[in-house]
């Protein structure tokens, strides 16, 4: 039951996502921002729900949940405050796509598909940085993460 609530949460953040830059016109930041907070919620779900079970993986995810949190937070109601950030948001968000992916293949290496959620966050967070880097469209940076939510959900509703 938790595991198709989890498969179903990730792929309906990731429909939020995609689906979000389409709705109107929106800053890059506000949209790493509000991505990077659909992520960190995600990974704390996540963390709680494999507590039983994984107690290393359930602690990589809660913490880097809880940086996520923390960061989206300021970058969503002060970006003034983390004002270094706000020139490499779109890398920081890149690397930390890279890092869950890897927290992925870490907490994943039991479940039949766990590598290819894994393997699927870090060339997304790659792609993420070289899209980024050259083509600042918050559509396509925004939808590079819905697409790795909704990748890891249906491939965890696979698994059962």
């Amino acid at each position: 039951m938790k595991s198709k609530f989890i498969s179903l949460l990730a792929i309906l953040l990731g429909l939020i996502i995609i689906m979000f830059p389409v709705m109107g016109v929106v800053g890059i930041a506000d949209l790493i921002s509000m991505s990077v907070l659909l992520i960190s919620i995600y990974l704390l779900v996540v963390g709680v729900a494999i507590i039983d079970y994984n107690k290393t993986g359930a602690i990589l995810d809660l913490v880097l949940g809880i940086i996520l949190l923390l960061l989206s937070i300021c970058l969503i109601f002060d970006p003034i405050l983390l004002g270094f950030l706000t020139e490499i948001t779109l890398y920081l968000a890149g690397i930390m796509l890279i890092i869950v992916g890897l927290v992925s293949l870490i907490n994943n290496r039991q479940s039949r598909y766990g590598f290819y959620i894994g393997i699927a966050g870090v060339v997304l967070g790659l792609l993420y940085i070289i899209i980024g880097t050259y083509v600042t469209d918050p559509i396509i940076l925004g939808t590079l993460i819905g697409i790795w939510l909704v990748v890891s959900g249906v491939l965890k509703l696979m698994d059962g």
